[in-house]
């Protein structure tokens, strides 16, 4: 190598070393870019055209701060024209973006963006390749600059070879452009990942609910049937009645979309299940409404719920005692939830088996502990003077 290929080598290497902050300031600039995109995805959508504008825009601004960096090195130092350094600014971000776009398209190609075992030697091997791809580009652009415009002619070989500081301005560049871009599609498919995964959840949770509904709705039926079978023999007349409501029922709730329907729609489904009960219970049966002036009846509930605890009083205290009794139901908006409770004469009984396994019960424990998680309450207790309360509390927000 000449003495004046290696001298202005040798000069730009002083340079670097006289100016360290403002080097690392150039050089870690090249990795904002990508940082920024990665920034930029997580809190917008970006369209795909969108994406790669903001690629090639962030590439050309990376590399550009760098280069006009490097460029001012060259002009100050080396007594270069404006032309010389305008020309070399241009090949040095050509360098730069063809370099890291080409590694980028055969990581697509290759469909190895995100990281699995191996992957450290493989970006290791990466970036040395990249680096002295770099090194030698760098090399050979000024090979070229010092024999067809200088008119000089140094050794090919040792101009190619020569590698402090292309090389090591390389292996910076080249760790900080292929980690930021492997982070950053990481990131990428984490944040894919987590969304992916909390869609199948909410959608395990949904088919769970569905199901516990499907569960419901022929529980009800088949304790409607068998009022109704009871009054076939007795009085037709009832019976033909008691088809009537039973039908309305069924389409009010078998209709229902969703899991939800307002208190205004779950109390015409109970009043028409009452009225339905008191053919066969005649004067046994009496119902007891309490609504609060400040509830809203377009509140929505857990659909079938309230019908749920009416049936569980009616079947377990209504129906065991001679005399009947009043099932009191009774609505009313607290501070942060809305108390719902159903009040029957009668006896809660001990058995676990019957308490907190019973299909309706455990069905309805399970809907609200889907539905709201730990903000909603239900329970089932004995008061005194022979009556049993159930309670849902369901949150206001």
């Amino acid at each position: 190598m000449t003495t004046t290929l290696g001298h202005k080598i040798e000069i730009s290497s002083t340079s670097i070393t006289k100016y360290p902050l403002l080097c690392t300031f150039s050089f870690e600039i090249v990795c904002i870019p990508l940082l920024l995109i990665r920034i930029l995805d997580q809190e917008i959508n970006i369209l795909p055209e969108k994406r790669a504008y903001r690629y090639w825009t962030y590439q050309l601004l990376g590399w550009g701060l760098a280069s006009i960096y490097w460029a001012y090195i060259v002009y100050v130092n080396n007594d270069y024209s404006v032309l010389h350094t305008l020309v070399n600014f241009i090949f040095d971000v050509l360098i730069g973006i063809s370099l890291t776009h080409t590694y980028k398209l055969m990581i697509h190609n290759s469909g190895r963006i995100s990281f699995s075992k191996g992957s450290v030697l493989q970006l290791a091997i990466a970036i040395i390749l990249l680096s002295v791809s770099f090194m030698l580009l760098v090399n050979a652009k000024w090979y070229i600059y010092w024999t067809m415009i200088k008119a000089q002619h140094p050794d090919f070989l040792a101009s190619m070879l020569f590698w402090d500081p292309p090389l090591i301005t390389g292996l910076r560049l080249m760790t900080i452009w292929v980690l930021a871009y492997h982070l950053y599609h990481y990131h990428k498919q984490q944040i894919a990942l987590t969304k992916h995964n909390a869609e199948l959840s909410v959608l395990a949770k949904q088919i769970q609910i569905d199901q516990l509904s499907n569960q419901l709705n022929p529980h009800f039926l088949f304790n409607a049937l068998n009022s109704v079978k009871s009054l076939i023999a007795e009085s037709p007349q009832r019976a033909r009645r008691s088809i009537d409501l039973l039908s309305d029922l069924l389409r009010s709730s078998l209709y229902t979309k969703g899991n939800l329907q307002s208190l205004e729609d779950e109390l015409q489904l109970i009043n028409d299940y009452i009225e339905l009960e008191k053919i066969r219970f005649e004067e046994r049966l009496q119902l007891q409404l309490s609504i609060a002036d400040d509830v809203d009846l377009t509140y929505k509930i857990p659909a079938l719920s309230i019908q749920l605890l009416i049936e569980n009083a009616l079947k377990h205290g209504i129906q065991n005692s001679i005399a009947g009794g009043c099932i009191s139901l009774s609505i009313n908006k607290k501070i942060e939830y809305l108390e719902i409770i159903v009040q029957n004469p009668g006896r809660l009984k001990l058995s676990e088996e019957s308490q907190n396994t019973a299909l309706g019960i455990k069905n309805l424990r399970q809907r609200l502990q889907l539905q709201y998680q730990e903000k909603a309450a239900f329970e089932l207790i004995e008061k005194p003077k022979g009556f049993v309360n159930g309670t849902i509390r369901i949150p206001l927000t």
